[in-house]
């Protein structure tokens, strides 16, 4: 949650030093590419691969054993990682003019943007080994490290825009510098952290090993079945690329907004339950199972439900209480409004996915979610090309949902159909709780909440004031509709 607060804060800089204009759209294209590519190494195809490998190593072998492994991965996924940001810093223009075919038009905004990929590419490597650290311990129960490392990369761009933006020709260039020092200060603050648990790899590339042989064989489907969001998001931002100059960004900043309830809770609920899948899968136990799964849909629906539902009534006080300063002017944030509400549409979705999909990835099954990422790929590129035209950016934004719901759907199908999802008792009067006070938050929201154009007139003081009187009072209503309707403390347990 500090995260994201605080990825809420550097946006808030980001907007009112570079707003939405052409330098904005080219700082997003560059540290969207290797971010990208960070969840589909770091966050997505690896950790879902290697913790349950190393789980199961740390289950049924010698210590010895699992620091081996960790060793082996550690050499082999940074020997790959250089290789790849070699590519990456010498092709900076070509992978800019395939991700954002739109720039070509554009020489400066497709220069400045290949000047910043140069420096924000090698964050790739950075993060990704960071990320194994990070799913080490995670695996051995130590998840604060890991959750609060992203604060760093926060503070970084703040630091740098409020900071280095002077030292600059092109100011938005302290911002690739940021992201840069960031993996740097990520990287080396969880080393000691292993060291405590013996665990800090040496690294030995040894592709031959038989625990890296079945990561990397695991790896290559999961690159695309944890990661079918991201890669849709991607596939908006090239085609947002032909669209008029602010649309990458009103879709940044919607996007980072529908991400907090997914960042806050949806992602931590996915990292916390796959190393227990996995154990559980590794002594056999499918009741205990199929009851974590249980638990973490009914976590993600208690938060999801309702964040959707704020998203959808608040979208443009909440984007004017962040955004709308220096160069963020009111036009900007409508369109970036409008694309919040259709992100919010797949909000709970998106949620949900971060915990169904580890339901196969504990099992080493990678075949089934991959099957149905690839199925979401090619409904989400038709639901763009349907969309785009009537829409705009905002039809991107809607497609994008519509492939997650779809994605969420046929990952809980699967589940049910190979019965390693099993609802346990006491959902109807969960659900009916749910609604309940999902309807007294709405009532209380829509009677509080002013009108568009008080937000466009107010300074941040009372924008900021206004919406914390809001938010306060949608979550009042709700936690206390949920203790009227019966839900306690220990209905939200497991185990």
């Amino acid at each position: 949650m500090l995260s994201r607060v605080l990825g809420m804060v550097r946006d808030v800089v980001i907007a009112a030093y570079f707003g939405s204009g052409s330098s904005a759209d080219a700082f997003f294209i560059a540290f969207k590419i290797p971010n990208f590519m960070r969840r589909l190494f770091a966050e997505g195809a690896f950790n879902q691969a290697f913790v349950p490998v190393l789980s199961e190593y740390r289950a049924k072998r010698a210590f010895e054993e699992v620091r081996d492994l960790v060793n082996r991965v550690a050499g082999t996924l940074t020997l790959t990682l250089v290789g790849i940001t070699a590519v990456g810093v010498a092709g900076a223009p070509v992978l800019i003019t395939v991700f954002a075919p739109g720039f070509h038009d554009d020489p400066a905004k497709l220069s400045l943007a290949a000047d910043m990929l140069r420096i924000t590419f090698p964050y790739l490597l950075l993060i990704s080994l960071t990320a194994l650290c990070g799913s080490i311990l995670n695996s051995y129960g130590r998840f604060a490290v890991p959750a609060f490392t992203p604060v760093l990369l926060n503070l970084s761009m703040i630091g740098a825009t409020l900071l280095l933006t002077p030292y600059f020709d092109q100011p938005v260039m302290a911002l690739a510098w940021g992201v840069f020092i960031a993996g740097v200060v990520q990287l080396l603050f969880q080393l000691p952290f292993l060291a405590q648990i013996r665990l800090l790899p040496v690294p030995r590339p040894d592709r031959k090993h038989e625990g890296v042989k079945r990561i990397m064989t695991l790896m290559v489907p999961a690159l695309f079945g944890v990661s079918v969001s991201q890669i849709n998001l991607l596939l908006d931002t090239v085609l947002a690329s032909f669209l008029q100059t602010g649309s990458i960004s009103w879709l940044y900043y919607a996007d980072r907004l529908s991400e907090l309830p997914l960042g806050a809770f949806g992602i931590a609920i996915g990292t916390v339950i796959l190393p227990a899948l996995s154990r559980q899968h590794a002594g056999d136990d499918p009741k205990g199972f199929a009851a974590t799964l249980d638990w973490a849909v009914r976590m993600v629906l208690l938060v999801g439900v309702p964040a959707a539902l704020a998203l959808l009534l608040l979208a443009e006080p909440l984007i004017a209480t962040l955004f709308h300063y220096g160069a963020m002017t009111e036009g900007d944030v409508l369109q970036s409004a409008a694309a919040l509400r259709a992100y919010a549409v797949g909000v709970l979705t998106f949620m949900l996915i971060k915990v169904l999909a580890p339901g196969f990835f504990a099992r080493q099954d990678m075949k089934t979610p991959v099957t149905i990422a690839m199925i979401c790929m090619g409904a989400n590129m038709v639901f763009n090309l349907i969309l785009i035209w009537p829409l705009a950016h905002v039809g991107l934004a809607l497609a994008t949902s519509m492939s997650a719901v779809l994605n969420a759907g046929l990952l809980w199908w699967g589940l049910r159909k190979a019965g390693i999802y099993q609802a346990q008792p006491g959902w109807p009067m969960f659900m009916l709780r749910l609604v309940l006070a999902c309807a007294a938050m709405a009532g209380a929201v829509v009677w509080l909440a002013p009108g568009v154009p008080e937000w466009f007139a107010w300074g941040w003081q009372q924008k900021a004031l206004e919406m914390t009187i809001l938010v306060v009072a949608g979550i009042g209503a709700y936690l206390a509709a949920l203790l009227v309707a019966g839900l306690r403390i220990r209905h939200l347990r497991h185990g």
